[in-house]
């Protein structure tokens, strides 16, 4: 695979302050995901995968490195121009379904496009095209809090590709659910990848990972080719 990448990182170092000194979350990262890939990253609670998706999402920024996403370099950006670039350009699917409750199917999806410029007949059918991805355009009209789990999750993946993202960062999609509803959602996102969606996915689920082109694992926030090849100079 030849095309210029997504998502690269080069040389990323995340640490925290805390009160002992500081602790390194990921260390020396080099990752280069290309157009179209499917991407699972593995390894154990607190090993660095969620903060790594985190800075992918111009969430949080490195403690040193470089980070290009869809051939810019997000580093020099200002805020406001970050949260530009994120919403335009990358869907984020969290563990939490992070649904208003009270409000409908489709308004939730709908938020996608709250600080976007685009007119209101057209987020309406980009939501609804959305919701139809996903199998849930009967429940358009239905409150959040009366859907399911899995139907919860698959909100929130409609809501994350109204807007047709460049990439789709997914943060333990199934850590919440039976393991039958889980088996379903994940494949809306084997769907979204058949379609062209790049996707990188965080999970400590190892059948979740077998879906995937591509595995990396994070352990103390070093990340390596599953097959245990560092990523240091890779991409």
């Amino acid at each position: 695979m030849n095309a210029e990448p997504i998502l690269r990182m080069e040389g990323v170092w995340r640490s925290f302050p805390t009160p002992a000194g500081p602790v390194t979350v990921l260390r020396d990262v080099h990752l280069a995901v290309r157009p179209g890939e499917f991407v699972c990253l593995t390894g154990p609670s607190g090993s660095g995968k969620t903060t790594l998706l985190h800075l992918a999402g111009m969430l949080d920024r490195p403690t040193a490195g470089r980070i290009t996403l869809a051939g810019r370099d997000v580093m020099d950006l200002d805020e406001r121009q970050r949260i530009e670039w994120r919403k335009h350009r990358v869907g984020m699917v969290f563990q939490r379904f992070c649904l208003l409750s009270h409000r409908t199917v489709l308004e939730n999806v709908l938020f996608r496009f709250r600080y976007l410029d685009t007119p209101a007949a057209e987020a309406t059918r980009l939501a609804v095209q959305a919701l139809e991805q996903v199998g849930l355009s009967a429940h358009a009209d239905q409150p959040a809090r009366l859907l399911s789990g899995g139907e919860m999750q698959r909100v929130a993946i409609a809501r994350a590709i109204a807007q047709p993202p460049d990439l789709l960062l997914v943060d333990e999609p199934t850590g919440n659910l039976d393991p039958a509803t889980g088996g379903a959602v994940m494949e809306r996102f084997l769907d979204l990848h058949r379609q062209g969606i790049t996707i990188v996915m965080a999970t400590h689920n190892p059948a979740i990972a077998e879906h995937a082109g591509r595995r990396l694992e994070c352990r103390a926030g070093i990340l390596r080719e599953a097959e245990g090849r560092a990523t240091g100079g890779a991409g």
